[in-house]
């Protein structure tokens, strides 16, 4: 049941997708507000371009060998929470994959930034790890912190 949160993680992901893909050209920009722009890109690599020319294909067996770990240890989790997180890094890390099967590349699209610095493009996937990381990083620390006293 608790995968059901991945399924609708790649399903809004990819909409959020196939939207910017139909309705934008690279070098299109469309600004939205005085930080924040609408954009295509595709980044060949992981999180900010890291490793990017890579394989796509060899970037793709990492991230699901990645999942296959977490969804291994979070049938091992019993923080509901816990296991939210790690659903979320699944979810969005699988629809970055399903992008590098189809694209050769993850399209990105949200820019935000201050003055002449940008911060990396990125995508409803990469907003879900993030969230799911910060999750599981914050549940760490108070169950932790609960079986110390």
């Amino acid at each position: 049941m608790i995968y059901l949160i991945a399924l609708g993680v790649i399903i809004l992901d990819q909409l959020t997708k196939i939207i910017i893909l139909n309705e934008m050209v690279v070098p299109k920009i469309i600004k939205v507000m005085p930080c924040f722009n609408l954009i295509l890109a595709y980044n060949t690599g992981v999180s900010f371009s890291m490793f990017a020319g890579n394989n796509p294909y060899v970037l793709s067996i990492i991230a699901l060998s990645v999942c296959a770990l977490l969804a291994w240890w979070m049938q091992k989790e019993t923080d509901t929470w816990t296991r939210i997180g790690f659903v979320m890094i699944i979810g969005g890390a699988v629809s970055n994959v399903i992008d590098r099967f189809i694209h050769g590349a993850v399209v990105d699209f949200l820019d935000f930034y201050i003055g002449s610095y940008h911060w990396p493009a990125f995508n409803v996937a990469d907003m879900a790890i993030c969230i799911g990381a910060g999750v599981v990083i914050l549940r760490s620390f108070l169950t932790n912190k609960g079986k110390q006293k």
